[in-house]
């Protein structure tokens, strides 16, 4: 039978544990803090917001066209997450419109789903984007009409939580799931993409496997595209056998280059 002490012992090795699990989550951030990477200081005045060249000029390019982006976000936050957005050009379209959820927008009351016509792959506040996926003529139209109407019936409109959702990456989530032909695989460092509300159960965003989540919180994804994902507190760690990478929070993914998005 098991005493007071033996009870104690076994206490303190699930404390160690923890926060163990707690320190090498969170290396990767305070790494990024640390070394300078992620700028946490932000002069309104000078923030970048012009495009980078990753997406083609919808004058002249008459083809449909959706691109999927992730810039990081703001001063420290930065090194824990990042912003998607999704941009999207209907065939013989002279702009994009560009779907996103942004924070602000609820505590003016107003739905946090922004639809705009702002450069598809501009910085986000000085940070340059990366781009998730790209699809072009056939497969782009097929999906420009589901990724509205995901848009449209995103079901958290009216809130946002930066931690641990639903947020931006939850946003993505949502669409993503609804257009399984950009097949996104959402890096480690989208924070909020596996909160699912009240739900335990629902298809990776990349529509080629399944996951699990607790609010968010702890859960387990396992799919082709992202391959297992571990996440621990809303932070991520996976690994990408197909693909031959790791990823970890903050950090990213590391490992063999990917072939191209899209």
């Amino acid at each position: 039978m098991e005493d007071g002490r033996d009870r104690g012992v076994r206490a303190v090795r699930v404390l160690l544990a923890f926060l163990l699990t707690l320190v090498l989550l969170l290396a990767g951030p305070v790494f990024l803090l640390a070394s300078g990477a992620v700028p946490t200081a932000v002069d309104w005045s000078r923030i970048d917001r012009s495009p980078v060249g990753l997406a083609p000029d919808a004058a002249t390019t008459p083809e449909a066209v959706v691109q999927v982006y992730a810039a990081r976000v703001l001063s420290w936050r930065g090194a824990f997450g990042v912003h998607p957005w999704f941009a999207v050009k209907p065939v013989g379209a002279r702009n994009y419109t560009v779907y996103e959820v942004i924070g602000w927008r609820a505590y003016r009351g107003l739905s946090v789903v922004s639809v705009s016509n702002r450069d598809p792959d501009g910085r986000w506040f000085g940070a340059q984007p990366t781009l998730l996926a790209d699809l072009r003529g056939p497969a782009a139209e097929t999906a420009i009409p589901k990724i509205a109407k995901a848009a449209g019936s995103y079901p958290y409109a009216g809130e946002y939580r930066v931690w641990p959702g639903p947020n931006s990456n939850t946003f993505a989530a949502w669409v993503a799931r609804a257009a399984p032909e950009l097949r996104l695989d959402l890096p480690s460092t989208a924070l909020g993409k596996d909160y699912l509300g009240r739900g335990l159960f629902a298809r990776a965003p990349s529509g080629t496997g399944w996951q699990i989540s607790l609010f968010g919180v702890a859960g387990l994804l396992l799919a082709l595209e992202e391959g297992l994902e571990v996440n621990l507190l809303g932070l991520t760690v996976g690994i990408d056998p197909l693909g031959l990478a790791v990823k970890l929070p903050g950090i990213g993914r590391i490992g063999w280059p990917e072939s191209g998005a899209g």
